[in-house]
């Protein structure tokens, strides 16, 4: 199994078009520290067998950068039109609108997610007149086999149940927001991806301590950053994100399970976006780390 981190940024990228705080400023100094929208390209079993796990605005970027996702010479059609998606939120989604030239497209999710993006957006009528938009229901873990995408064993893990803004109104479901899990039959093999932990439970312990790699929250480095930094009088918890430090924060709880874990979905007023912060020291020694774009983890 192959893992290629196509980016490591929450919404609006880094830097953000709207944005002057000291992560964006630095970014556009130095153009090495740009993230794109945080999303990950998953390699199967077969050659030229990829999978998207979400599907970003600035998807069309992220494909052009890793010449494995490139269509083969003489060939019009892209080879990934396979997406699998953790929520309905439109950083993960509104790059499914911009896979519009390939033929068929392949979406694997829980069913509010599924129901959010046909209905309320709605994706399968607008994209109706470019490309077959095709549906599958994508297992909780522990309900029956996980989706075989690429050879790989994919199931999602329930995290909570926050909707997206545009479909606050909808029923609650446990299964809004997902962690992924994918696993090599072959070799045993497993990853996790949980870009957005709301809230921390045993069974994300078991599958974190029993994954060989994970991409984790790392939103917000702590609590206050949404206040501090006037994003939100909400608590980056609050926010639907837990944070990095404190006693218990994403980074200690990571580090009693033994997991070998980077932080993914940085928000612009990271201080850890900052490859030269003190904080970067401070998670070696928990055995963590940050991951970069374009980055990749072969298991």
């Amino acid at each position: 199994m192959l893992l290629r981190v196509l980016g490591t940024a929450a919404g609006g990228g880094l830097p953000q078009w709207n944005c002057a705080c000291p992560g964006c400023a630095g970014a556009r100094r130095d153009p090495s520290r740009r993230r794109l929208h945080d999303a990950l390209a998953v390699h199967g079993t077969a050659p030229g067998d990829w999978f998207l796990a979400n599907a970003t605005p600035d998807i069309a970027e992220q494909l052009e950068s890793h010449p494995g996702l490139r269509p083969d010479d003489g060939r019009r059609r892209t080879p990934v039109v396979r997406v699998v998606l953790t929520d309905a939120e439109l950083d993960h989604t509104l790059g499914l609108l911009r896979l519009r030239e390939a033929a068929r497209i392949e979406v694997w999710c829980t069913e509010p997610v599924r129901k959010a993006l046909a209905s309320r957006l709605p994706l399968t009528e607008v994209l109706a007149p470019y490309a077959e938009l095709v549906w599958h229901d994508l297992p909780l873990t522990g309900e029956g086999r996980p989706a075989v995408i690429g050879g790989l064993g994919v199931s999602a893990l329930p995290l909570s149940a926050k909707r997206p803004r545009y479909a606050a109104d909808e029923p609650a479901h446990p299964a809004w927001s997902t962690a992924l899990l994918v696993r090599d039959p072959g070799t045993g093999a497993g990853a996790l991806y949980a870009p957005s932990i709301a809230a921390w439970s045993q069974r994300l312990d078991a599958e974190l301590a029993d994954a060989d790699f994970a991409l984790v929250d790392g939103t917000f480095l702590d609590e206050d950053e949404p206040g501090r930094n006037g994003l939100s009088t909400r608590t980056a918890t609050a926010m639907g994100h837990l944070p990095v430090r404190g006693p218990e924060g994403t980074a200690r709880r990571l580090h009693r399970t033994g997991a070998r874990a980077l932080f993914t979905h940085l928000n612009n007023t990271n201080p850890l976006v900052d490859p030269d912060d003190p904080e970067h020291e401070r998670l070696a020694r928990l055995g963590l780390g940050v991951a970069e774009d374009r980055m990749a983890v072969s298991l």
